[in-house]
């Protein structure tokens, strides 16, 4: 009685995470009654949203209210925006949408980054409360806490996907979802709910009305996905974290500039692998159920370019913010200077997304730097259109060294810390103790020296060894997959670490 009452409460101590075990039964009891309905299009629909908001419940709390707050705002505007017969009333409910979404946004997620901006730049001192918990116990007799407010998980994702419906219908990219249930599931669909990929509605709405169909190389190809992704983030990226580069971070000053500059190539391994691990790991399940998620990892550390880079890494982000934030500021269309202005916004509130941090923004505007750059750069380069594997090289190698400097920025719990390790990095960089620091955590060089190659080796030895896991018998798979599911859960470090993604 008591494992069967836990099941259905919250616990912010074990959210449901795809790295638990619980959550693979979870997964199996939800494909097995799929397997019954699958054919019934309305009610595997509805039974696919209502497990995504138990999913969301189990991950986030009551914070599932907000969720649905959201489906039954956007599915509305969707339908006045798609109905509405004047131009001026579609505008307006697109900025109803935008300005609803952005605010609730804004209070989860800035509030208190801009009142202490306020109280800097004002001398005030305003406070920050948590209006709904106020309202809910004066309403209820709750006890809820209103001196702090909680970051929901994934509002950021739901967010920008919510707002890419709304706009989309107004371009005339997709018509509006027949019904509230199905938007719902559009919305909130498990897998790639709380760490994305962000997926456009005009990508995934037509899938919602689409006959089932899983073949035997696409069930291959989901196995395969699910098992690297769970690789990526229990056996390279959690390691690496809990071992050496949490320790480095924590406390930069206690460590040499040489463990600074390892740990920071380090967790450049490491947001990859988490990052895209679960990127990997949603879409092999989605595709279980039948439906197909876009990609949003190609290679990042093969890029040539700071512009390459970002077509290849978090790939649905940044084609969001060029189609829905950077062209429609002006893009390129209004000259070289308001070209580099319009970069610049995007990438700085590319920053602001990932945090409410002055950190995130100057990692924002260093990475916008470097756009705006290697713009001006491949203009005049005589090496820009060279496939000399040395060029290519040095490329790949200043590309690569230019985001992991970024990085500092990205990962420091604060300033202070930034300072620290870019302290180390220049004044204390000793590479006559790389020896010793070596051979003193040489099973974390040995991880980072295989998670690299393996990044970095040709696409095609990738492909080979994924086409012969799709081809092999099932049975074979079986064996395969229990055994790197034996491997996988050895590796894994006491306490599980949550995904990197989940706080943005």
């Amino acid at each position: 009685m008591e494992l069967f009452r836990n099941i259905f409460i919250f616990s912010e101590k074990s959210p449901l995470l795809f790295t638990r075990f619980y959550f693979w039964g979870f997964l199996a009891v939800s494909l097995t009654i799929y397997s019954i309905i699958y054919k019934q299009k309305g009610l595997r629909n509805t039974y696919l949203f209502l497990i995504s908001l138990f999913f969301y419940y189990k991950s986030s709390g009551f914070f599932f209210c907000l969720l649905i707050f959201s489906t039954i705002v956007d599915y509305f505007l969707g339908l006045r925006i798609y109905h509405s017969k004047r131009t001026l009333w579609k505008k307006i409910f697109v900025a109803v949408s935008v300005i609803i979404n952005l605010s609730v946004l804004s209070y989860f997620k800035y509030a208190y980054f801009f009142t202490d901006t306020f109280n800097q730049i004002f001398g005030t001192h305003l406070e920050v409360v948590n209006w709904l918990s106020l309202w809910a116990n004066q309403v209820t007799g709750s006890h809820f806490d209103v001196s702090r407010i909680i970051l929901p998980v994934g509002i950021s994702f739901f967010t920008f996907q919510t707002i890419s419906y709304t706009v989309d219908v107004y371009r005339g990219k997709c018509q509006p979802v027949r019904n509230i249930i199905d938007f719902g599931f559009y919305v909130s669909f498990f897998p790639q709910l709380v760490a994305g990929p962000i997926v456009r509605a005009s990508e995934f709405v037509p899938q919602l009305y689409q006959k089932y169909s899983l073949s035997r190389e696409e069930f291959g190809f989901a196995l395969f996905m699910i098992m690297k992704g769970l690789f990526k983030k229990l056996v390279l990226g959690d390691y690496l974290a809990v071992n050496f580069i949490d320790r480095v971070f924590e406390n930069p000053v206690m460590y040499s500039g040489f463990e600074n500059l390892m740990a920071l190539y380090g967790y450049s391994l490491q947001v990859y692998c988490d990052f895209s691990g679960y990127t990997d790991i949603a879409i092999g399940v989605a595709l279980l159920f039948g439906f197909r998620l876009p990609q949003n990892f190609n290679s990042p550390y093969k890029a040539l370019n700071v512009g390459d880079f970002w077509k290849r890494w978090h790939m649905s982000l940044s084609s969001w913010l060029k189609d829905y934030l950077y062209i429609p500021i002006g893009g390129n269309r209004k000259g070289k200077l308001r070209t580099n202005i319009n970069l610049m916004i995007t990438m700085l509130l590319g920053g602001l997304w990932h945090g409410a941090d002055m950190k995130f923004i100057i990692w924002g505007g260093l990475n916008g730097i470097g756009l705006i750059i290697y713009k001006m750069w491949k203009k005049i380069s005589p090496y820009e259109n060279s496939r000399h594997f040395l060029i290519t090289f040095w490329r790949i190698f200043l590309t690569f060294n230019f985001i992991t400097f970024t990085r500092i920025w990205f990962r420091a719990d604060d300033m202070e810390r930034v300072r620290a390790m870019l302290y180390q990095l220049s004044h204390n960089l000793d590479f006559s103790v790389a020896p010793q620091v070596i051979m003193s955590y040489k099973m974390i060089f040995i991880i980072m020296l295989f998670g690299y190659v393996t990044h970095w080796w040709p696409s095609r030895w990738k492909d080979n060894y994924m086409n012969w896991f799709i081809r092999i018998p099932h049975w074979a798979k079986v064996i395969i997959v229990a055994l790197l599911v034996f491997i996988i859960y050895q590796a894994q470090t006491t306490d599980l670490q949550p995904f990197i993604y989940f706080q943005f």
